[in-house]
């Protein structure tokens, strides 16, 4: 029990403090979560990405592996909450929300400092975490843009606005520069890393501005999706990692390291989008805000039991 309380004091309270942080600034000040949204999407995001990308030595090979691992990932999860939107018999705007709260997930403010702070720093499970975070940036601003929009809007404005991304086109030019040894100007480089450094934290609080943006009361219309969301991302979303990381044999550490990218909270993302194109930010808001208060146990929980195995 001790080694539990070692996990949640040192791997998973600091990111709550940081979230705390957010909520009190967000009662003090009132901050605007729109103006917080697109800084996300067009500054701190793609700049965390790209120096990320630009900077870490990945081989093809773990990267084709992780890529297969999260395309299996993601048809299982798709699968199963497809079956629930089929038993609950969802809106349109309901179907795509629920869909978003459970494919998308922290892999980045929340995925990458608990790797680091899970894995002390490890370079190879930082890998793993990179190559997750990538297609967890690159899914929600095309797929998750059109999945909010596709009952509402025609095709053409759909790509317009996912054409405006600009992590889609800093994924393929940071991969293709570091493919061609392509030196990058200090200059260029340093205010990047400034965009970069500035994501966690900023993020973060990010979260715990919009937390702190709502009521702290889930609405008891809302109690039984919110509830499913949360089982269904961290509770399922685990679980069938760990079946796909035993059935394709990865070695102990990478399989780990995939089993922790998956058990975090729903990602901002999903809120972000939901704001954005005002579809079901209400539930958006609150499957964020129970699964990040649960995930301070659960993934506890998962850390504990898989240091137990390794």
């Amino acid at each position: 029990m001790s080694i539990f309380f070692h996990i949640l004091l040192n791997n998973v309270l600091p990111m709550g403090i940081m979230i705390g942080i957010g909520v009190t600034i967000q009662r003090a000040f009132k901050l605007d979560i729109k103006t917080l949204s697109k800084m996300n999407f067009y500054l701190f995001s793609p700049a965390i990405m790209f120096d990320l990308l630009y900077n870490t030595s990945i081989s093809a090979s773990v990267i084709g592996n992780i890529l297969f691992f999260v395309l299996l990932f993601m048809i299982l999860q798709y699968i199963v909450v497809e079956l629930v939107i089929r038993l609950r018999g969802y809106s349109p705007g309901m179907k795509s929300a629920m869909r978003n709260s459970v494919l998308f997930y922290n892999s980045a403010n929340y995925g990458i400092p608990l790797n680091q702070l899970a894995f002390a720093g490890n370079t190879a499970t930082l890998a793993v975490q990179i190559v997750v975070m990538m297609v967890q940036s690159l899914v929600p601003n095309t797929y998750g843009i059109y999945n909010v929009n596709a009952h509402k809007a025609d095709f053409r404005a759909i790509m317009k606005t996912i054409s405006s991304m600009p992590v889609i086109y800093v994924i393929p030019v940071a991969l293709s520069l570091r493919a061609l040894e392509v030196p990058i100007p200090q200059s260029i480089m340093t205010p990047v890393e400034y965009l970069s450094n500035a994501f966690i934290g900023t993020a973060l609080i990010t979260l715990g501005v919009q937390l702190g943006n709502m009521e702290w009361k889930i609405k008891r219309s809302l109690l039984i999706d919110v509830s499913i969301s949360a089982t269904l991302r961290l509770v399922a979303g685990p679980l069938l990692a760990w079946l796909i990381v035993s059935l394709l044999g990865m070695d102990k550490l990478t399989a780990a390291a995939l089993i922790v990218s998956s058990a975090v909270p729903t990602s901002l993302s999903s809120v972000l989008l939901a704001v954005e194109f005002d579809n079901e930010a209400e539930f958006a808001s609150q499957s964020v805000f129970v699964s990040t208060i649960v995930s301070i146990l659960t993934v506890t929980a998962v850390i504990f039991f898989l240091r137990l195995d390794i």
